[in-house]
């Protein structure tokens, strides 16, 4: 049975940071993928997903209920640090920040990722 996305119940990372990233990353620009649209200027290099720029921040791509049921509605298309940022490090310990967010809403930490076995 395949565990649940830990990501699906909580949204807080969305709601923390200011999610900015290389403006390229624009479907604007050649390769780029995120909406435009989504975004906002941030200087001449960086753009930020709408939202996540002022307080309170919240993403304007997370539909939902943070610390119940939440998704990004641009998944396929999310910025970079969207993407690199680690619910789980590569020893399946979870990440130490995602754990230190996910207490600020009353959510249990995450215990340590199953890695599957040798075969």
């Amino acid at each position: 049975m395949t565990e649940p996305n830990p990501c699906l119940g909580c949204g807080i990372c969305c709601t923390h940071f200011r999610i900015s990233f290389y403006w390229a990353e624009g479907d604007d620009a050649p390769g780029g993928t995120v909406p435009v649209d989504m975004t906002e200027k941030v200087n001449d290099f960086y753009r930020c997903m709408k939202g996540s720029n002022q307080l309170p921040r919240r993403c304007c791509a997370l539909s939902g209920t943070v610390g119940e049921a939440v998704a990004c509605t641009i998944y396929a298309q999310r910025p970079t640090p969207c993407r690199e940022f680690p619910v789980y490090l590569d020893n399946g310990e979870p990440n130490p920040r995602c754990n230190e967010l996910r207490a600020t809403i009353g959510l249990p930490p995450l215990d340590w990722a199953p890695l599957p076995s040798a075969a």
